[in-house]
């Protein structure tokens, strides 16, 4: 068996590979995986999105749905027998949550306290959206803000954080020892 830090975050731009770089990290546990997806099917092309990131997991993944209450889908996805957990992704989860109006500091700290004791090893993916240009809107900046702050928090948490570039993970924090 691999082994791999207890929580490792991968960061990256549109099409980076990170959720591939992800799911082989969580690969490289014991089966079965959980997948605890945060994406929500508000229209056909993101149904589309969905259906091929299922399609593209093979057997020994289970899917829990949590758009809004990510650590009630890690502890789903534990109590399912998950060996590993993979989380797609943060920057969606933010996206939900600050449409529902939610306390995101809140969530955010439950979630870091939640990977601070974590039962299996996870991995979690997000989007790097600060390396752009300053978006004209009031709410493209308050989004790309709060995506900054998230990042920063989770890879403090996190053992070791990889940035994927054209499908290459590049290690930007390595676990300690």
């Amino acid at each position: 068996m691999a082994s791999m830090a207890s929580v490792v975050l991968v960061t990256g731009g549109a099409r980076s590979g990170k959720s591939r770089i992800a799911e082989a990290r969580v690969e490289a546990q014991p089966a079965p995986w959980g997948y605890v997806a945060t994406a929500e099917a508000g229209d056909g092309e993101m149904a589309e999105r969905i259906r091929h990131h299922r399609a593209r997991r093979g057997a020994g993944w289970q899917t829990v749905e949590a758009s809004l209450d990510l650590v009630a889908g890690l502890d789903a996805a534990v109590a399912a027998g998950a060996r590993a957990c993979l989380v797609d992704c943060l920057t969606l989860w933010l996206s939900n949550l600050l449409h529902a109006e939610a306390d995101v500091d809140a969530a955010a700290d439950g979630l870091c306290r939640w990977l601070a004791e974590a039962p299996v090893p996870v991995v979690l993916v997000t989007n790097e959206v600060g390396a752009g240009i300053v978006p004209l809107n009031a709410l493209a900046r308050a989004f790309r803000d709060e995506a900054g702050r998230l990042n920063q928090r989770v890879a403090a948490a996190a053992d070791e954080v990889i940035l994927a570039v054209a499908g290459l993970p590049l290690t930007l924090k390595a676990p300690a020892g």
